[in-house]
């Protein structure tokens, strides 16, 4: 069977080999017919402690590593990669705005 695979942004990095992702699922209501944004807090673990906050990462199912972390970190994803793709998005939108390069 597939492991799952989830993507969120990293909101803590406190403890060791640890990271907590919040994943957004989005759903259609099925009486109100409205778009639902549904947010959950996962464990994953990080062997090389290279995510920080704000970073995104693929987050993948795995082995218990504690009561909490049956997540790991997907090994080609993690935060130092994202962070080009954040800086290009960014200056983009200053560009596209007018603030330049400031």
């Amino acid at each position: 069977m597939p492991k799952r695979v989830l993507q969120g942004v990293v909101v803590s990095d406190k403890q060791d080999k640890t990271i907590v992702v919040k994943v957004e699922r989005r759903f259609t209501h099925p009486v109100m017919k409205k778009t639902v944004r549904r947010t959950k807090n996962y464990h994953a673990h990080d062997e090389a402690n290279t995510a920080k906050v704000g970073d995104l990462v693929s987050i993948r199912e795995s082995k218990p590593h504690s009561k909490l972390k049956t997540w790991e970190i997907v090994s080609g994803d993690e935060g130092g990669s994202e962070q080009g793709l954040v800086a290009g998005v960014v200056s983009s939108v200053k560009s596209a705005v007018g603030l330049g390069s400031e």
